[in-house]
């Protein structure tokens, strides 16, 4: 697809040399993945997902159901290629590999701009959106909270992928402990006022419906390909890849779904709908309204953990591209004395702080989610493109049923995305972004090759 003379070298996806540290074990790193998908998005995602499924109770849990399983089945198409090619980077890798550098640009392009970055200012957003009431700050106050949180976190992370992560897993026991606790007492508490699970749809484009019920649960595990974009950072990637994958898309899948049966176990799917946050009121029929406002401490926690891993993981990825001659150079420095990329992670933190003034939290949400689709489409068919064109580097793990569950996973994201397109044409836009950076890449192109002429006659 683009010129082999900027295709990407497969031996340094292999076998990357940086400056990078490889100091996550096994437990870091799902705690980087899983404390990232496990944010804001599980408290209130429920609540989308009944409303565009006309409060049918019944179909709003296969929503759920399904969009675990095509997370976990499009994560561990991304464990054989993470655990084969185990470079900073995760997607762009696969993508440059796979189909093209053009391709692997545009995504990264729209991550910095749009997507990723996005991610981390609606997380510190939503953070501040919990945290801002409980001491009185509103209005202006909480765009500046959402900043001190990005730069608070930035920071931590600059020191080492070591004290970033061990933020990211300290935080993530304490948000499964909370979940886990509602979960428990949910189950056995005996006034419950919830209504029998239905399977009763009363709208009329049912796909379309599922299809948009699906893509607001996928906003709760987005984030499960974080692990590959710190690979370079992981110990025995090729064996902790698959494993992080397996293990945090599996337990979270089931976590969230026995979560929203309990809501809808105590709370009638009407009062659902009608709140911002059942969980709130969930905690308040169990243990009265002072336990409830505990409970936003543990919401807050859990959207601090997932703002955490975002600023951890997406800079690596603009790192990598600047690596590769792909972007600008200034994101390509690693700290000597801390082995992490600090230009990118603090110019990502600028621009982060940036969007959180001039944006809010549902705009970023819908941005970013379709966008993201597109890309975990596309590096889906890079595996089969990889098997092709590589058919003998190592592959410590190979995806499941191949090549059926591949299949599986693109035909229903396309569909999905269809669905969605139909029910809503303003997605459009989660299309388009990535197109935005075809010209980027040439000019990139351009200007290494005129730098690289220039450092040649001199």
């Amino acid at each position: 697809m683009d010129n082999n003379k900027h295709a990407i070298d497969i031996q340094d996806l292999i076998q990357p040399e940086s400056a990078l540290k490889r100091d996550m074990g096994l437990m870091r790193a799902i705690g980087v993945m899983a404390g990232l998908m496990i944010g804001s998005g599980i408290f209130y995602v429920g609540v989308y997902t009944l409303d565009y499924l006309h409060m049918s109770s019944g179909w709003a849990l296969v929503a759920w159901t399904l969009a675990a399983l095509y997370s976990l089945g499009t994560g561990l198409c991304y464990a054989e290629m993470g655990a084969a090619m185990p470079r900073a980077g995760g997607t762009y890798n696969f993508l440059t590999a796979g189909i093209g550098p053009s391709v692997g640009f545009a995504m990264g392009w729209a991550d910095f701009w749009i997507c990723c970055t996005a991610s981390i200012s609606a997380l510190a957003l939503g953070f501040a959106g919990y945290f801002a009431p409980l001491i009185g700050v509103s209005g202006i106050g909480i765009p500046i909270m959402a900043c001190v949180v990005i730069i608070t976190l930035t920071l931590i992370n600059i020191k080492g992928v070591k004290e970033g992560s061990g933020v990211s897993t300290f935080l993530l026991i304490i948000k499964i402990s909370l979940i886990l606790f509602i979960i428990v007492t949910g189950l056995t508490f005996k006034g419950g006022n919830g209504d029998p699970i239905s399977f009763v749809f009363n709208g009329k484009n049912f796909l379309g419906a599922l299809s948009m019920g699906i893509i607001a649960c996928q906003w709760a595990y987005d984030g499960w390909s974080s692990v590959c974009i710190v690979a370079e950072e992981i110990k025995e990637p090729q064996k902790n890849i698959p494993r992080a994958i397996a293990i945090a898309l599996g337990s979270i899948g089931f976590i969230y779904l026995l979560f929203n049966y309990v809501l809808l176990r105590l709370l009638p799917v009407a009062d659902i709908v009608a709140t911002d946050n059942p969980t709130y009121d969930a905690v308040g029929l169990m243990f009265g309204k002072g336990a409830a406002t505990f409970l936003t401490i543990g919401i807050v926690l859990s959207v601090l953990g997932a703002t955490n891993s975002s600023i951890l993981a997406y800079p690596r990825e603009y790192y990598v591209m600047a690596r590769d001659k792909r972007f600008f150079p200034i994101f390509g420095k690693v700290s000597e004395k801390t082995g992490t990329p600090v230009n990118s992670l603090l110019i990502t933190m600028v621009y982060a702080c940036i969007i959180c003034f001039f944006s809010t939290f549902e705009d970023l949400v819908n941005l970013t989610v379709l966008a993201s689709n597109v890309f975990y489409t596309l590096s889906v068919v890079s595996l089969f493109r990889l098997r092709k064109k590589y058919p003998d580097i190592e592959r410590p793990y190979k995806v499941l049923w191949y090549p059926v569950l591949p299949i599986i996973v693109i035909c229903a994201s396309i569909v999905i995305m269809i669905a969605n397109f139909v029910s809503d044409p303003k997605t459009i836009i989660g299309f388009l972004i990535p197109l935005s950076g075809l010209p980027a890449y040439y000019f990139f192109q351009k200007y290494y090759a005129k730098k690289g002429a220039e450092e040649a006659a001199e």
